[in-house]
């Protein structure tokens, strides 16, 4: 990697791969001991593991381009948002976190909407979403978005018939409102098999760190898994439209799955490199007459480690 005005990209990723690996050690050291049986399901149905030398490599360089792409929409004053579904455990928020890891929150951000309030039931359906679609500059991630309607919502009976014929018929041309104004639209749907979606229900219930994640409607999913394959079904086919078409990731090896979906995602925008002014630390001003104040010592952090 050349220096191109980030610094030296060889030092760069080598010590970003090392931080970025001793990261990867405190994770596994923070997860519980999983049961012997966990372990053995998980080894049986992941035998092709990518190496994670390799992984985090991989995971850099994306992440480097992705900071260019970030300049790029900066600079032109672009719109970009991305929409994230899949079954619950498919893997979207792991590489939702992957890609606004690194950078400006100012410029990426992420919108996780909760379940609508009683207010937020009796307005347009989109209504809710469309405060958080981007400004000139910026890009959003939704971790799911308005195709809650096609999914959870139909399944559970959320929503009536009616109403999801409705969205069936208002979204595209919703989709193309918004490319019209501007905004870059790009979709992608983490496909998951039954038996992936069990084993990390399962890892779930046995990490007390993890089990935050698993909610009454994700163990209900577990139960409709039929409906929920019926409505996917539906929704792809009549939600994928030639100005926002659907792309499918296969998610059962998490880490290809990041890789895959980041490489991609950077394929769908013709991003170029944009100027920088160079930057240079200014001297620091010395004022003689100048004495730090020593502070009293409850105000600081108790240094135990």
């Amino acid at each position: 990697m050349a220096d191109d005005g980030y610094g030296n990209g060889a030092d760069w990723l080598k010590a970003e791969l090392a931080d970025t690996l001793d990261e990867d050690y405190e994770l596994e050291l923070s997860e519980p001991a999983l049961t012997l049986e966990l372990r053995r399901m998980f080894r049986e149905a992941h035998p092709d593991q990518i190496d994670r030398r390799t992984y985090f490599t991989e995971l850099l360089r994306l992440q480097a381009e992705l900071i260019r792409l970030q300049d790029w929409v900066e600079h032109h004053k672009e719109k970009v948002v991305v929409i994230f579904e899949g079954r619950d455990s498919a893997g979207k928020g792991g590489v939702i976190k992957r890609i606004a890891q690194r950078l400006n929150p100012r410029i990426c951000r992420v919108v996780a909407l909760p379940a609508p309030s009683d207010r937020e039931k009796t307005q347009w359906y989109f209504q809710r979403y469309v405060p958080h679609l981007p400004a000139g500059g910026e890009i959003v991630l939704f971790d799911r978005s308005w195709y809650n309607r096609a999914g959870v919502e139909r399944v559970m009976g959320f929503a009536s018939p009616d109403q999801v014929q409705e969205f069936f018929h208002d979204v595209p041309e919703f989709e193309r409102m918004l490319i019209r104004s501007g905004i870059r639209l790009i979709k992608y749907w983490f496909s998951i098999t039954d038996e992936e979606q069990q084993m990390r229900f399962l890892m779930r219930i046995h990490d007390p760190l993890k089990q935050w994640k698993l909610s009454p409607m994700d163990l209900q999913s577990r139960v409709r898994w039929e409906q929920y394959t019926k409505a996917k079904e539906d929704m792809l086919a009549r939600t994928n439209i030639p100005e926002a078409p659907w792309y499918i990731v296969r998610a059962n090896d998490k880490k290809r799955a990041r890789l895959n979906c980041i490489d991609h995602l950077l394929t769908q925008i013709l991003y170029e490199p944009v100027p920088h002014d160079p930057v240079d630390l200014p001297d620091r001003v010395y004022n003689s007459e100048y004495e730090r104040a020593v502070l009293p010592k409850e105000l600081y952090v108790p240094a135990k480690y």
